[in-house]
């Protein structure tokens, strides 16, 4: 009779504990879900919050949900190039190619069955040039063969030389690398190298994206203790953001608080080196608009670097810049969700007009920013990318158009009738 007792009142306890637990997580969620729908001043689910948290670039890498890897997982150090993808498991981008990109192989010779064009920048640059959809080609690829013929008559091939996150100079140093079996060579840029370009930092234009630090966690992580507690919250994070905790705005919270950062500080022997590497005296940053010249001189000088490649090269070069949300296009309320701050506007204007007196060298650069000033509808997804599903986007579509108009225009190719 007592071991029933006991018995009863040891599953009471439980019980107790169980609905105790229950109501604590409730009770979190609850005040997790209130306090970012005050934050945002409108309710958002919490799986949209996670796909949030990634732009359209990153969730093409890592998927729409069912695996931990995060994007950083997907990448791995160039000696070159700073980082770039990989293909290998578990994290792997199965499209990526033997020197880290998305997309065909490098060949080691030119290609006398092709007219190669390198596309190189960023993220977008990297979806304009990607083969999003088996069976079809790239959206700049597929609009050049359409309405071009190329001037040796033989089909255009585009090469992908974009990766999120990129900016110059690795354009530079990705053709310096590869340009000698290439026709010609583009570039499109212009989003990832303002943010170097913003007063009030410190840092050299060449430095690289996080994604550096990320892929070398040595250098912003001070010892390796601190370096294995990275990863293993990272991987807590990853985690959190599928399955049943992703409809889940308190673990979102936890998530968020987990995701490793690259260390602010200067004091672990890998972190103050990297610093004083990136950084710039003081008679440069004191003065926002001494800094903003320097910059942007810096930017310019990689353009006319690859200019001067491209012409021992004996190869086409342009030079796009690429437009962007908070320059000449009404949004709308989905685009102001995604791009909240558009003050970089009128500094991103500047920088696009100075680098425009580069045509009184001959450097062949081009504007982009008026592409999407008569669309009235979403074509922005994020902060940069336009919306893509598969090969289906007007933003892309519109852009590839443009590029291939101002390339045909200026190198004389001729146009293909249209049946």
């Amino acid at each position: 009779m007592v071991n029933k007792v006991a018995s009863r009142q040891t599953g009471l306890k439980l019980a107790a504990l169980c609905l105790g637990l229950v109501g604590a997580l409730a009770g979190l969620e609850i005040l997790s879900t209130a306090w970012l729908t005050i934050r945002a001043d409108h309710y958002t689910p919490a799986k949209e919050l996670f796909a949030r948290s990634r732009n359209t670039y990153i969730q093409d890498i890592t998927g729409s949900g069912g695996s931990n890897c995060r994007y950083i997982d997907t990448m791995f150090p160039h000696p070159y190039l700073a980082f770039v993808h990989h293909r290998d498991d578990p994290c792997g981008v199965p499209s990526a190619n033997d020197i880290g990109v998305l997309g065909d192989e490098y060949p080691v010779v030119r290609n006398p069955e092709r007219y190669v064009i390198l596309l190189a920048g960023g993220s977008v640059a990297s979806q304009l040039g990607q083969l999003a959809q088996p069976g079809r080609r790239s959206f700049l690829e597929e609009e050049l063969n359409r309405s071009y013929i190329s001037p040796t008559g033989k089909p255009f091939q585009v090469l992908n030389g974009g990766v999120g996150a990129w900016k110059q100079p690795q354009q530079l140093i990705l053709m310096a690398i590869y340009g000698d079996f290439i026709d010609a060579v583009v570039t499109l840029d212009g989003y990832n190298e303002q943010h170097l370009i913003k007063p009030g930092l410190k840092s050299r234009f060449e430095m690289p994206a996080v994604n550096y630090l990320g892929v070398n966690p040595i250098v912003a992580q001070d010892g390796f203790g601190s370096l294995a507690m990275s990863w293993f919250m990272g991987r807590i994070s990853g985690w959190l953001g599928t399955g049943l905790t992703s409809h889940s705005h308190a673990a979102y919270l936890l998530a968020s608080a987990l995701e490793p950062k690259p260390a602010d500080h200067d004091d672990g022997f890998g972190a103050r080196t990297y610093s004083a590497m990136m950084s710039l005296p003081p008679d440069i940053t004191d003065s926002p608009a001494v800094y903003m010249d320097w910059q942007i001189a810096q930017y310019a000088k990689y353009i006319r670097m690859m200019d001067v490649t491209a012409r021992d090269f004996g190869i086409r070069s342009m030079f796009f810049l690429q437009p962007v949300p908070a320059v000449d296009k009404i949004l709308t309320p989905d685009e102001m969700r995604g791009t909240p701050d558009t003050r970089y506007g009128q500094r991103y204007i500047e920088i696009v007009r100075r680098l425009l007196t580069l045509a009184e060298r001959n450097i062949e650069v081009r504007s982009l920013l008026d592409l999407f000033k008569d669309e009235k509808e979403t074509i922005y997804s994020d902060d940069i990318h336009p919306k893509r599903e598969l090969m289906d986007s007007r933003g892309y579509s519109l852009m590839a158009a443009r590029m291939a108009q101002e390339m045909a225009g200026t190198w004389g190719w001729r146009t293909k009738p249209q049946h």
